[in-house]
């Protein structure tokens, strides 16, 4: 009997939002000039940077979202009128352009108003790119560690001397704000500048694909939204057409340490692009020798295509040091003339982005950390960066997890269970839906139930506060970890670590 033959394999497909369709009608910043732009849900992290770079350019913006937010206060500072809910009145008349995020359906009022005013409605990332102009772009693009490499980035060049413009998805103190042309915003730069622009690169929907950086950073790449991209073999399809639109002379670096981010160098070197790595491992070109890590911050020395480097930095984790020797060689790729211990000691400062290992409060020497990590990759990082803290207070690991998407719940359940197996105790959260429906399959049991007995499921409207404030002592860890608005709960469990203290 015949063997049956095995199935082809299916093509990878490189998949954008960038295209025009029932939302975007434009892929590009249309040519011409631009002097009013709407920006559809400018709360998010994401779209107030759109809308900054716009007023710091000297444009006129408006712009909704379904609520206020902490993005909101500062724009209307500068001008933008901001209407709360959405409605084709708040198009203002002569609007030139509607900028919208992956989020924004077809059926939004606004975008209705501007496709029957014949007016252009394109993805913020193409508005990132025709706002940057002819800046030279390095873009930051990866599974996790993007903001906090961007905003790395930006202050290397800043300790070089250098202004650059950047724009990244989550508020950073030690930036000021999310985006801007320079440290103290200037009004009369806009797309004719020149100069650096520093990009943090999304992959969740191949929007990353509107811009075409000189110098491209990928931090990891690995399995990852899905939902959208169907396959990982289309995430890889679409960071290796990211990786094409190097111009010549550009400069490709990754993480050597990770699997698909290495494989991604070797075909881009086979390609003719040049390619620098960093990591741990022999063949890195910046490469880690020494990592003394403490409660405050971390000790470093560094080989580095330009000699051997001593540094520090304010932030604690080795996936931050990753993120900071990928910073550093960025930087010194766009701007070869700089010194390099200027680069380091501008990023040495960096105290980390918002949401990213933040220390929310401590309670009779229980310390609680939020953090965005949502992917099992982000995950296991924290638990561990946790553990290097928890070495010195002999204290244990505790985390509260709230997944995010039930798509990346049902894909990673496995991985999310191996991941959180790495604390003393972890509590998972109900699943945050965001832009997807409710799915009655997938809840926090998909993930317990892979997991040892440590891991424990939340009912419905339980917090975890009070397991939390029964299980920990002094000198333990709290994480907080998820993207959804499980940051709404960290203050409860702070105040049920200080009832527990009171007795």
């Amino acid at each position: 009997m015949s063997t049956p033959a095995a199935p082809a394999a299916s093509t990878p497909e490189v998949r954008t939002i960038l295209d025009p369709g029932p939302v975007i009608s434009s892929r590009d910043w249309p040519e011409g000039l631009v002097r009013s732009l709407h920006v559809v849900r400018i709360g998010g992290a994401g779209m107030s940077a759109v809308a900054q770079l716009a007023l710091e350019a000297g444009m006129s913006v408006t712009g909704s979202d379904s609520q206020d937010g902490q993005f909101i206060g500062p724009l209307r500072a500068q001008g933008a009128r901001i209407g709360i809910g959405f409605s084709a009145d708040l198009l203002a008349p002569g609007t030139d352009l509607v900028v919208v995020s992956t989020a924004v359906r077809a059926d939004n009022p606004e975008v209705v108003a501007a496709r029957e005013r014949g007016i252009p409605v394109i993805h913020r990332a193409a508005a990132l790119s025709g706002l940057l102009g002819a800046r030279q772009v390095i873009a930051i693009a990866g599974t996790h560690g993007k903001t906090s490499t961007t905003a790395m980035a930006t202050l290397a060049l800043r300790g070089a001397g250098e202004d650059p413009a950047w724009a990244l998805g989550a508020a950073v103190p030690d930036l000021g704000r999310n985006a801007g042309f320079g440290a103290e915003g200037r009004p009369e730069a806009g797309p004719e500048g020149d100069g650096y622009g520093v990009v943090e690169a999304d992959e969740s929907d191949g929007s990353f694909l509107a811009f075409a950086p000189e110098v491209l950073v990928v931090t990891n790449l690995e399995a990852d939204h899905l939902d959208f991209h169907g396959t990982a073999e289309n995430v890889t399809a679409a960071f290796e057409a990211l990786t094409a639109r190097i111009p010549a002379g550009g400069t490709l670096i990754v993480c050597s340490d990770d699997k698909g981010a290495r494989a991604l160098g070797e075909m881009a070197e086979r390609s003719g692009v040049a390619v620098q790595r960093y990591g741990t491992g022999p063949d890195a070109d910046w490469r880690v020798l020494e990592e003394d890590a403490g409660t405050t911050g971390t000790s470093l020395v560094l080989a580095t295509p330009h000699g051997e480097l001593r540094t520090s930095l304010s932030v604690v984790g080795h996936h931050n040091v990753l993120n900071a020797l990928g910073a550093l060689a960025a930087a010194r790729a766009a701007a070869p003339e700089a010194a390099l211990p200027a680069l380091a000691a501008g990023l040495e400062p960096f105290t980390g982005a918002s949401r990213r290992f933040d220390l929310a409060g401590s309670e009779n020497g229980i310390a609680v950390y939020d953090d965005y990590a949502h992917h099992p990759r982000e995950v296991e990082a924290a638990v561990a960066a946790a553990r290097g803290i928890v070495r010195s207070t002999g204290g244990r690991v505790l985390v509260v997890f709230q997944p995010h998407l039930f798509s990346r719940t049902r894909a990673f359940a496995a991985e999310f269970a191996g991941a959180l197996a790495g604390a003393d105790a972890a509590w998972v959260m109900p699943v945050y839906a965001a832009r997807e429906d409710h799915d009655p399959d997938v809840t926090a049991r998909t993930i317990t139930a892979l997991a040892p007995e440590g891991v424990r499921a939340l009912a419905e409207g339980e917090s975890g506060a009070s397991a939390v404030a029964d299980a920990a002592r002094p000198g333990d860890v709290v994480l907080m970890l998820g993207a959804g608005d499980i940051v709404e709960t960290t203050p409860s469990v702070l105040a049920a670590l200080q009832d527990a203290a009171r007795g």
